[in-house]
């Protein structure tokens, strides 16, 4: 399906769960935050039918996220669900890894084609810091487990102290078939309060450590980021930058929250609630309303200002990223 704005939207993140077993600093405060009732969260029944809405209008790849997606129960057999719907190709999965050794065997059989591991230092002490609960060793051992199961693995990387963690985490590629990702902070939620690190910054801090970078095409995957390879490297370094470099004229995603609000923008609260269509209506109009959604998607987000009518107040966890 095309906006009004003639992009391809065809590609959705799934949030299944607004919980998580870290309390990373730019996603949620230290104490956590109010959780969604159960009652108030998609079931994967529900999670399906809307998948299945999205498929009938050009939908083809689908990302399962969270807060946390491994945290909720039969995770695995939602993926398998999704896999199964017609015109869907590809249903991968983003995680902080923590759980993934126990959960990525039952992933793999489930169809899933691939893994996005959330990880923004290797300085064991700074990741607890960055994290508040988690283990580094543990989110490595997450990233093994992927590497043995699926053929996509990718790294996200959000810098957070200057350019301190990039050339570490970039080095995670020179030997794995890994592709790791550098994303600029996003503004908005407990981001705001912090500076984001510039893809300037990045790209020189990995020549001054590896060599030049050369651009290269991107890998199998969903998202806008853009791919250079460095010298004797395995997996390639890509560059998502939000804020400055804007990726909305060829931003091609919708988003389900986990209580069923469809966002087509992650920064403006522009988006439809789809959990009254499903459960009082039985799902009556539920093509109609998420086709009006995505032709009412904005030209683009507003990052740039401050306190900007329509600008989302919700947290990342709350959102699904």
């Amino acid at each position: 399906m095309r906006d009004r704005f003639d992009r391809v939207i065809d590609y959705a993140r799934l949030s299944i769960t607004d919980r998580c077993n870290l309390r990373c600093v730019y996603c949620m405060p230290e104490e956590g935050v109010a959780k969604l009732d159960h009652g108030e969260v998609l079931s994967f029944d529900e999670i399906v039918r809307v998948a299945e809405s999205l498929a009938r209008l050009g939908v083809t790849r689908l990302k399962v996220t969270g807060g946390e997606p491994l945290v909720r129960k039969g995770a695995a057999d939602l993926v398998r669900m999704l896999k199964s719907i017609d015109g869907i190709a590809s249903v991968t999965l983003t995680t902080n890894g923590i759980l993934l050794p126990s959960f990525a065997p039952a992933l793999r059989d489930a169809g899933l084609d691939g893994v996005n591991i959330s990880l923004d230092t290797l300085d064991p002490e700074r990741y607890r810091r960055l994290t508040r609960l988690g283990s580094v060793d543990e989110a490595l051992r997450g990233l093994e487990a992927a590497l043995a199961h699926f053929d996509s693995v990718k790294i996200n990387c959000v810098p957070m102290d200057g350019v301190l963690d990039i050339a570490p985490i970039a080095s995670l590629a020179r030997d794995r078939n890994v592709h790791v990702r550098f994303i600029e902070l996003m503004p908005m939620g407990e981001g705001a309060i912090f500076t984001p690190v510039k893809r300037d910054d990045v790209s020189a801090a990995l020549e001054s450590a590896f060599g030049p970078l050369t651009p290269c095409p991107p890998p199998r995957g969903n998202g806008p980021a853009r791919y250079s390879s460095l010298p004797g490297f395995t997996g390639r370094v890509g560059f998502i930058d939000t804020a400055d470099h804007t990726i909305c004229s060829s931003c091609n995603r919708v988003r389900l929250t986990a209580d069923g609000v469809l966002k087509t923008c992650l920064h403006m609260d522009r988006g439809v609630s789809l959990r009254s269509l499903l459960r009082e209506h039985d799902g009556t109009g539920l093509d109609d309303a998420v086709a009006e959604a995505i032709q009412n998607k904005p030209a683009h987000h507003q990052f740039a200002l401050r306190n900007v009518a329509g600008s989302e107040l919700r947290r990342m966890s709350e959102i699904g990223g």
